[in-house]
């Protein structure tokens, strides 16, 4: 099998630069705790789109800033 790279996540990254806390996080995006911990722990498997617009959406930020591609 080959090596095709990691995705992961820079959530915890992001809310501490913006000063949000994983709470605010969670209330503001409709998200459960364990699902929020998942993304932020980078233990996710599937990545749900929606989720991800909002955790988007409420840190005010693009994509790219709460996720990276490493070779």
């Amino acid at each position: 099998m080959s090596d095709f790279g990691k995705v992961f996540f820079k959530i915890d990254e992001v809310l501490e630069k913006k000063n949000i806390s994983k709470n605010k996080l969670e209330k503001e995006a409709n998200l459960q705790r364990t699902q929020l911990n998942s993304y932020c722990n980078n233990k996710v498997k599937r990545i749900d789109l929606e989720t991800i617009a909002k955790i988007c959406h409420v840190l005010d930020c693009k994509i790219e800033d709460i996720m990276e591609y490493e070779r």
